[in-house]
């Protein structure tokens, strides 16, 4: 009898955990990773599985998706397409005054040598004072963006006296190629290619900006899932070591995927600042003053307190 209750009371509680199990797998998880072919950090962690061997033994499946650049990679945060962003400074910023339940998760070092204004060879261009009345490419709502903006005040020249050309980059290094924009505002890698092809150099963004590197997430999955961001961050930081020490390697293995030689790549890995932290005030400071420019231009439609944006993790 009593065999018979335990046998009984198993057929009824298999049911319950296979319940169980399927609850837990339709409930697991996803990473969903934004990132830009620039993206040197993503695109080696994504090519070594390491976010996959750091994220699946805590439940979570990762995915990706890559950008032509910071600003449709908000978009698709907000459209819920990814969880996970790596942006520049200004495409955050973007994102909050849209309305999008963005939080920043962790900060780059700031790297203000890895973005220039370019202009080409045989251009009688000769400063940043000279970019008046004249058409400068540059991808709206990105770094360049905001060196573009950063450049011309600290030169006295309004920023209305100059013609913007907003171009992703694939367009705007065609466009700056056959002349038809005078100068380019663009972050590196493209600004090392442009360079190694003849480009010279009005300004970077020395003394004019931080140039840090975001990453990001929405509101509702840095709430729900911190384990995971904290892990991400771990990646990060561990991969970034790695580069930083082992620049020739990187710009070798970086270099089929972007396009580049890696004598050019080293070229970018020179100016580039290594490390992920999370965000303090000093961050969060710089972040401001790039979004009051911004709003006192009219490029966002509202004033906007960055540290609203913060991850209180």
């Amino acid at each position: 009898m009593r065999r018979r209750t335990l046998l009984a009371t198993a057929s009824l509680a298999a049911p319950t955990l296979v319940l169980s199990r399927n609850a837990r797998a339709a409930s697991k998880a996803t990473l969903q990773i934004g990132y830009q072919k620039a993206s040197v950090t993503l695109v080696l962690a994504r090519a070594r599985g390491t976010f996959e061997a750091k994220l699946n033994p805590l439940g979570y499946d990762v995915t990706w998706a890559e950008f032509t650049s910071g600003p449709p990679m908000l978009e698709a945060l907000n459209a819920g397409a990814v969880n996970f962003a790596f942006t520049g400074e200004p495409p955050v910023i973007f994102a909050q005054a849209a309305g999008t339940p963005i939080v920043y998760v962790a900060a780059t070092n700031p790297s203000p040598r890895a973005l220039a204004i370019l202009k080409p060879a045989g251009s009688k261009l000769q400063s940043v004072h000279d970019l008046a009345g004249k058409q400068v490419a540059v991808a709206k709502g990105s770094s360049a963006h905001y060196l573009l903006v950063s450049a011309l005040a600290h030169a006295g020249v309004p920023y209305a006296d100059v013609t913007k050309v907003f171009l992703q980059p694939a367009d705007a290094r065609a466009a700056f190629s056959s002349g038809a924009v005078d100068a380019w505002s663009v972050w590196d890698p493209f600004y090392a290619g442009a360079q190694s092809a003849g480009a010279q150099v009005l300004t970077d963004g020395t003394g004019l900006m931080p140039n840090r590197a975001f990453y990001s997430s929405t509101k509702d999955f840095s709430t729900q899932h911190p384990d995971a961001l904290d892990a991400a961050i771990s990646v990060l930081n561990a991969q970034e070591a790695w580069e930083g020490q082992n620049i020739a390697e990187t710009a070798t293995d970086i270099s089929p995927s972007i396009g580049l030689p890696p004598p050019v790549l080293k070229t970018w890995f020179a100016r580039q600042k290594y490390g992920v932290n999370k965000l303090t005030p000093e961050i969060f400071a710089g972040q401001q003053k790039i979004a009051d420019e911004f709003f006192k231009l009219g490029l966002i439609p509202a004033k906007i307190d960055v540290t609203q944006a913060a991850w209180s993790a």
